[in-house]
């Protein structure tokens, strides 16, 4: 059971997703009941991730595969910040700016939601690449952002997460993919989703909360954007951070509780 003592002063969870819900397709050890107990105590509970492979629609319906109750509308992923970044960068313009996407066809296809132009290449004078991760990026894309790049095209990564949570280990993730293309250009993108808060924000506002818990695996992201957000965070121990790297970490990336697993939510925190 959930111990309303420590859990009294929140009413919602802002729960990330790799590491912390599952690693690959497989769910964590008791985290999918812990969700559940917590939707039935009436805590409102959100999904805040920076993968950007798939829609909330994917995610919530993998999620539902696991036996949650979860709408699209419950998750917020950094794919959607990213374009909304893009286009804020972009600028009005006469014409549908030229975007290079490296990443999902989900990104791809909010890229053209937005009004912008998805090209094919970088000989075709791409305004912007944005980057997303994907397992199906391969040299070929991260050659082609390089040359865009260099040539002076914006550069958007939908966040820097360096590694990945899979149910084989940590794999490498979106920001080490875009640190390669770094290496070829010595450029630096302007990245959206965590550790910004506006994915938090967003999220605490869509279920009406008003002092939310953030729940991640990485100081890096998860913890310091939750604190960026002015919220209560809990590092779990389940997926990229460890005890030792919490007590480790700059002001700015410690949380205010450390937890061995979504169900030790129900005991004393660390």
């Amino acid at each position: 059971m959930v111990n309303p003592v420590f859990f009294g002063g929140h009413d919602a969870v802002l729960c990330d997703l790799d590491g912390v819900v599952y690693a690959g397709d497989e769910p964590i050890v008791g985290a999918v009941e812990t969700l559940r107990e917590l939707g039935g105590r009436g805590i409102g509970v959100a999904y805040v991730t920076n993968n950007a492979s798939r829609s909330p629609q994917q995610v919530a319906g993998h999620l539902r595969g696991f036996g949650l109750d979860v709408s699209a509308g419950q998750v917020f992923g950094s794919a959607t910040a990213g374009v909304d970044l893009l286009t804020e960068v972009l600028g009005v313009s006469d014409r549908p700016a030229k975007v290079l996407v490296v990443g999902s066809e989900f990104l791809r296809a909010e890229v053209e939601r937005y009004g912008h132009q998805v090209v094919a290449n970088a000989a075709e004078r791409p305004d912007a690449v944005i980057q997303g991760f994907d397992p199906a990026v391969s040299w070929w894309d991260l050659a082609q952002a390089s040359y865009a790049i260099s040539a002076g095209a914006e550069w958007i990564a939908t966040n820097t997460d360096l590694t990945i949570p899979r149910a084989e280990g940590i794999a490498p993730g979106n920001g080490a993919l875009v640190e390669a293309v770094s290496r070829a250009t010595g450029a630096r993108p302007r990245a959206a989703g965590k550790p910004e808060p506006l994915l938090f924000l967003q999220a605490a506002r869509a279920l009406g909360a008003r002092n939310p818990l953030v729940v991640g695996d990485r100081l890096d992201t998860d913890i310091l954007g939750g604190n960026r957000a002015g919220f209560g965070t809990a590092l779990v121990l389940t997926g990229v951070d460890t005890a030792a790297t919490a007590a480790e970490a700059a002001p700015e990336q410690r949380p205010t509780w450390v937890i061995e697993t979504l169900p030790a939510l129900g005991g004393e925190p660390r």
